[in-house]
């Protein structure tokens, strides 16, 4: 089982800014430590002008996939949804997966994130296990619970033992940026 405090989850309402601060964190972590090899994942918004029409998977490589969809281009029987987004499975797998293959030389994980859409995958979970119970860090965001009901497999990270939940708001996202950051870096540096 990985340590105490190894997994840092960032959680708030839709729209706060989780997936920015994960990013800013990353990149601050990168210009500290050059040599830090960060395997992971983000989602994006995908807009049509002022609509939002979708969501990608962005690897922290570079590539790109579709997560979810006000269309689908793909012919199934079911497609899962989540509002108006139909969520392809099959894309967001191709991509997500293989960044959460634990190897001996990665230093840190990012998981952005671990939501409804994700989690229509049956892989998906397993493998965020496999990660958590690495020895490697893991910075990752979730949801907040709606109307007081938590999806069970957050509610499982939120109050797995390894875990430190920063819970953002408008007011305080920059202190909780640097306090990652500080978290991490002394992660890192062990």
């Amino acid at each position: 089982m990985g340590s105490p405090g190894k997994c840092i989850l960032v959680t708030g309402p839709p729209g706060i800014g989780k997936t920015t601060l994960v990013m800013r964190v990353v990149e601050r972590l990168r210009t500290a430590l050059p040599d830090l090899k960060v395997q992971g994942f983000y989602t994006r918004e995908i807009r049509q002008g002022s609509e939002r029409v979708g969501f990608e998977v962005v690897t922290l490589q570079g590539q790109r996939g579709l997560l979810a969809s006000t269309t689908t281009t793909r012919q199934a029987t079911k497609v899962p949804t989540v509002g108006k987004y139909k969520v392809d499975i099959s894309s967001f797998e191709s991509l997500a997966l293989p960044e959460l293959q634990v190897k001996e030389e990665t230093d840190l994980f990012v998981i952005d994130e671990v939501g409804k859409m994700e989690l229509f995958s049956s892989s998906f979970f397993p493998a965020v296990l496999q990660v958590l119970e690495s020895n490697i860090p893991i910075l990752a965001s979730i949801p907040i619970p709606k109307f007081g009901r938590d999806i069970p497999e957050v509610a499982r990270l939120r109050n797995h033992p390894n875990a430190s939940v920063y819970t953002l708001n408008v007011g305080n996202r920059d202190s909780i940026k640097d306090e990652v950051v500080a978290k991490l870096m002394n992660l890192l540096n062990k």
